[in-house]
């Protein structure tokens, strides 16, 4: 099975307020995915992604400027998945239409959905009285607010709590941070530019 990846915003922000219903409620959470809104996915595969991939993503995040934005409201996908509604969207579909123009083997979720409806999932596929509960709880704490200034690329891996950093990309041409495996200090650190 190859390993996915994909190309989120981080909302460390509404980590407080939706921390303990995501790992209870979305299966993402449980496998080491933060708090989110998702730019692309899914993107190239983890195995696929080289320093071009890399550095072409990040010359197209870089295009866009950083932005502030709010978690004002809780939305559904039918009654599977309970979200929190990112303003402005826009801005955060602007993002995916970039990234997808550039990489056109990667559509938004895999072309499955005709419409590009940013949002934090709270919790996907739990049953519905704990959705409800759910939303109800968050919705007592909106608004959020936060400011996107990188786009990360996550990988899986075969590993527990699986998503992983691989690349911060900045918006708005700011200096990338240094990769995740940098962390750790070991071969491949990569100098600042």
């Amino acid at each position: 099975m190859r390993r996915p990846s994909g190309l989120v915003v981080m909302v460390p922000a509404a980590e407080p307020l939706v921390g303990a219903w995501r790992d209870r409620l979305d299966p993402s959470a449980r496998l080491g995915m933060p708090a989110h809104v998702t730019v692309l996915y899914p993107f190239v595969p983890a195995d696929d992604i080289d320093q071009g991939v890399v550095d072409r993503a990040a010359a197209v995040v870089a295009g866009r400027p950083a932005f502030t934005y709010s978690l004002s409201a809780v939305g559904w996908f039918g009654e599977e998945v309970v979200y929190l509604v990112p303003e402005p969207a826009d801005a955060f579909v602007g993002l995916t239409t970039v990234l997808a123009e550039a990489f056109p083997g990667c559509p938004p979720y895999g072309g499955v959905h005709d419409d590009v409806v940013p949002h934090l999932t709270v919790g996907d596929g739990a049953p519905v009285d704990d959705l409800s509960a759910a939303a109800g709880a968050v919705a007592a704490g909106l608004p959020v607010s936060d400011r996107a200034e990188e786009v990360c690329l996550m990988v899986r891996s075969r590993a527990p709590r699986a998503w992983a950093v691989r690349d911060r990309l900045p918006l708005g041409g700011r200096s990338p941070s240094l990769p995740w495996w940098s962390d750790f200090g070991g071969n491949g650190r990569r100098e600042r530019t």
